[in-house]
């Protein structure tokens, strides 16, 4: 029992203190590539620890060994043991119960939260076949609208819309910038992301940490299309085409845009100087993520790895093996 007794504890302290530690650390917004995967470690690795505390309750603890033979044995009659009183089998039974259980929510929102952006991205596509006209020098689509907007439309037809209101308010080097953004977020897949983040939400709305994970993904995403987009136009340029979607902006259910709730914030870090990370710490902060995605595993082959050089099964010295 010392593996789910250990991993049940890792994944309380990466509940509580996981979120705060990276909440405060100010290095998050200097490389959102970076940023956005220590978030999805977080999250990744307080789910896998609850997958693995129940599959240690489910099955029991066997010693490591070379000899195959031995350790099949040992396997035999550590299940044996385990499951030969009341008490061990029904701590097996609620591991396993359990472990399916988290699966099978986690795929069921999973799933049914992409069919339902894919029902509504069809939804405004078959909306925009109708109004929408298609820009000969920008490739995007245009709506006829009162509020400035641009957006993108991810998947199989993926599309950048933009309001003739956008066209009005922006001038070419800004609208450039915009699409720069738009279409960051249909090469990198940005939807794909929150759409994982919001699967643990809905699945875990109790859980705090996933919760934080999908807002702090919300603005990451939008501050490294911010950065792709830099690459193409100055800085200042695409701070300011963000405040004016800003003023008026909007985005549609399933769509991901420019503006939204995090441009402001965003603007004060596109004007501000730019620091990114220095190599040291990149590599330092991707050490660190894959030190989080591999504790779980540590925590549930220590115990095992730890008796491997113990025999796996007591030897019957009256025995003669013919």
């Amino acid at each position: 029992m010392i593996a789910p007794a250990a991993l049940i504890i890792f994944a309380v302290i990466l509940a509580v203190l996981g979120p705060v530690l990276l909440r405060r650390s100010t290095w998050l917004e200097r490389s959102p590539k970076i940023g956005i995967a220590a978030w999805q470690a977080l999250s990744i690795s307080l789910l896998s620890t609850v997958l693995l505390a129940g599959s240690a309750l489910a099955l029991p603890a066997i010693p490591w060994t070379t000899d195959l033979a031995a350790l099949i044995h040992a396997c035999a009659m550590a299940l044996r043991e385990q499951y030969s009183t009341p008490g061990g089998a029904t701590v097996s039974a609620t591991g396993a119960v359990a472990v399916l259980a988290v699966l099978a929510r986690v795929t069921y929102c999973l799933v049914a939260g992409l069919a339902h952006a894919a029902q509504k991205r069809s939804v405004q596509l078959q909306a925009l076949a109708m109004i929408a006209q298609p820009h000969d020098e920008y490739d995007a689509l245009v709506v006829e609208h009162s509020s400035a907007a641009a957006y993108c439309l991810p998947g199989r037809n993926r599309q950048v819309v933009l309001t003739s209101a956008t066209l009005a308010a922006l001038d070419h080097k800004q609208l450039v910038a915009v699409l720069a953004h738009e279409r960051a977020h249909l090469h990198g897949r940005h939807h794909l992301i929150l759409a994982v983040a919001d699967a643990l939400q809905h699945a875990f709305p109790g859980v705090a940490a996933f919760r934080e994970a999908r807002s702090a993904l919300g603005r990451l995403v939008e501050m490294l299309a911010d950065d792709t987009a830099a690459r193409s136009s100055d800085r200042l340029t695409v701070a300011t085409a963000l405040v004016r979607l800003a003023e008026h902006g909007m985005t549609p259910v399933a769509a991901l845009g420019a503006g939204g709730e995090s441009a402001l914030g965003r603007v004060r870090r596109l004007v501000a100087p730019a620091r990114p990370l220095g190599t040291g710490r990149i590599v330092l902060a991707t050490m660190g993520v894959g030190a989080l995605l591999a504790l779980p595993l540590f925590f549930a082959v220590a115990p095992a790895s730890a008796a491997g050089t113990m025999p796996p099964c007591p030897v019957d010295s009256s025995l003669t093996i013919l």
